[in-house]
């Protein structure tokens, strides 16, 4: 089986995209869907031994990857890694800043330490990476930047530290499309909101049955797929979107739209088996979240 993606075979022939966090989850998803439409995707994280696995993976499939294990946090590391990209494939036309993390805790019980280790996981680094790509390379023939973000707009209670990094990066994405448009670079961002990953196995086994509840909140009625936001990100990569520049465009069924003293209706079986309500499952490699096989 390969990649079904919905966009051109060949559309990013040629052409590098550095995926951070493209170990597992949303950034393994999408470094695929791009390695299948052409592109030669440097994977970036942490953990070397889950890169190499993506990018077995993506050999397996006839597809080209690098590995390039680097904490996003630190400055110099940033710096050597963009540069090492660079030295082993010449270029970087896009970059998909999806690196992060956070922890479920209230405000009260956030230390300085916990509340740093967010920030700079989730905006700092995303900083770091974005502006050493520019620097290093996009300056000089332009491309394409997308920042992973979050449903943070009726903000985050439980996890308010990842809440304002997130809503940092709205910013600096908005900043950075006006300083950096000119030189023919887009700046944009993808808000997931509740979807199926594996970053969902990382949560307590007691919130389970919490989370399963959760498309009760989300007029869609269901989770998202990992590859409805990698079409989101790579629309956003591809010259379809050449005249879109700071925006943020959000993948998640509606929900922060929910609104109280509005009934939410159950979700209509019949209606969500039509394509236009089913979920698209192109990432033929996707996994389902150990919670969800517990129910």
């Amino acid at each position: 089986m390969s990649y079904r993606s919905i966009f051109a075979p060949g559309l990013f022939a040629g052409q590098v995209v550095l995926v951070t966090g493209g170990g597992s989850g949303i950034g393994r998803c999408t470094a695929h869907e791009l390695a299948a439409l052409g592109a030669r995707v440097a994977l970036v994280g942490r953990k070397l031994d889950k890169l190499q696995a993506v990018a077995a993976e993506i050999a397996e499939d006839g597809g080209q990857a690098s590995v390039h294990a680097c904490d996003i946090r630190q400055e110099d590391a940033v710096r050597a890694m963009v540069a090492a990209v660079l030295a082993e494939h010449g270029r970087i036309d896009g970059l998909v800043n999806n690196a992060g993390g956070q922890y479920m805790t209230p405000l009260e019980a956030i230390s300085a330490k916990g509340w740093e280790a967010v920030v700079n996981t989730n905006l700092t680094g995303g900083f770091l990476v974005a502006r050493e790509c520019f620097t290093q390379a996009m300056s000089r023939h332009g491309g394409a930047i997308v920042n992973i973000v979050a449903d943070m707009w009726g903000s985050m209670p439980g996890m308010g530290h990842s809440g304002a990094a997130r809503a940092g990066m709205v910013s600096l994405t908005e900043t950075a499309a006006v300083e950096w448009g000119p030189r023919g670079v887009r700046v944009n961002a993808v808000a997931p909101g509740y979807i199926a990953s594996s970053g969902m196995d990382k949560y307590p086994a007691e919130m389970a049955p919490l989370v399963r509840e959760m498309t009760k909140t989300v007029p869609s009625g269901r989770f998202g797929t990992e590859a409805e936001v990698s079409a989101g990100i790579v629309y956003l990569l591809s010259p379809a979107a050449a005249f879109v520049n700071g925006s943020t465009l959000r993948i998640d069924g509606g929900r922060p739209q929910v609104r109280l003293g509005w009934p939410m209706r159950p979700a209509d079986e019949a209606m969500r088996a039509r394509p236009a309500i089913a979920p698209f499952e192109g990432f033929h490699r996707a996994v389902t979240p150990k919670l969800f096989s517990k129910a």
